[in-house]
């Protein structure tokens, strides 16, 4: 397993144990969520990606990250790993609470955005995905496009109640078009 990906699923534990710790002495929610205004709590920007809604959500999002992550921190380096993590989930993360502010606004937290950006660097950002796309006669917002559809799929086949597929589809397109870009490559 990547260093990384390790680093990462610790994060994920003394978050939860903050939150577990936090609920006990009478901090809320609103200390590790993302939540509409966003500069309200400005750290919940990065904590929110790590922070998870129950031990269901940590198992979950703790065995995507098992899964994808050392893939991606094999092309990589530390820094740009954690980097990506935090900056794409919290694009998931505003995603997800822009988009609901119409219907009332929610709250998000959790890492599947970032999980999801990982994914999709994964599938686009390989050597297999870069000669299919160089092929294929698309042009740059074909591309995107196709990125947007397989992104929709995506959060499509993971679509369940209380699950933020907004933050999912944000997370997948930022990654594949992060992957098309190779900017986490150094190797």
């Amino acid at each position: 397993m990547g260093r990384p990906t390790l680093t990462t699923l610790v994060l994920f534990a003394v978050v939860f144990a903050a939150q577990v710790l936090g609920e006990a002495i009478g901090f809320g929610l609103w200390a590790f969520a993302l939540a509409w205004p966003l500069l309200e709590n400005p750290w919940t920007l990065v904590v929110s990606v790590y922070a998870h809604g129950g031990p269901a959500h940590l198992a979950a999002n703790t065995l995507a990250l098992v899964v994808v992550g050392p893939l991606v921190a094999y092309v990589t380096t530390p820094a740009r790993f954690h980097a990506f993590f935090v900056g794409s989930g919290a694009v998931a993360g505003i995603a997800q609470v822009v988009a609901t502010i119409p219907l009332g606004g929610s709250s998000v937290l959790g890492a599947s955005g970032a999980i999801f950006a990982l994914f999709g660097y994964l599938l686009v950002g390989n050597r297999a995905s870069e000669r299919a796309l160089s092929w294929l006669p698309l042009g740059s917002r074909g591309q995107l496009l196709l990125f947007a559809l397989l992104a929709g799929l995506v959060t499509y086949a993971t679509a369940s109640p209380g699950v933020a597929l907004v933050a999912h589809f944000a997370g997948f397109l930022v990654g594949a078009i992060a992957g098309r870009l190779r900017v986490l490559h150094v190797r």
